[in-house]
């Protein structure tokens, strides 16, 4: 909602705040704050597409126009900010409530007794490739 205001008072065609307004209360003009917009958006675009698609840095290079080291630094940070804001929802100890609803799914899949087990690897793969096995 705070991102949907600030784009309506400050970037619409008929926004609310003149671009003096912005400067005066952002501390910068307004086309620098696009400009910073576009490049943490592009930053963000390539660490996502890295991370699902384990996309080697120099396709980033061909694709985004960046270099192999700005990718892989723009992973990193990227990685950190998401720890950073995400870490007390997400990134906790899970609680008896976590553990019985976790346990409750695993058993209607079939695979009751599983919590603890990381990789779940005591079950056979009959289709699993001879070496993974």
């Amino acid at each position: 909602m705070t991102h949907a205001n600030l784009m309506n008072n400050y970037f619409n065609p008929n926004s609310v705040y003149t671009k003096e307004n912005f400067r005066h209360r952002f501390w910068m003009m307004h086309h620098v704050f696009e400009r910073l917009l576009r490049d943490v958006q592009q930053k963000v675009t390539v660490a996502i597409r890295m991370m699902p698609y384990s996309s080697p840095v120099d396709s980033m290079d061909e694709t985004q126009g960046m270099s192999e080291s700005t990718c892989l630094d723009t992973l990193e940070q990227f990685c950190d900010i998401i720890i950073q804001v995400y870490k007390d929802e997400y990134l906790r100890e899970p609680n008896q409530e976590d553990l019985n609803r976790l346990l409750r799914k695993d058993e209607d899949r079939g695979f009751s007794g599983m919590m603890g087990s990381l990789d779940y690897m005591h079950w056979d793969w009959k289709n699993c490739p001879t070496g993974w096995q």
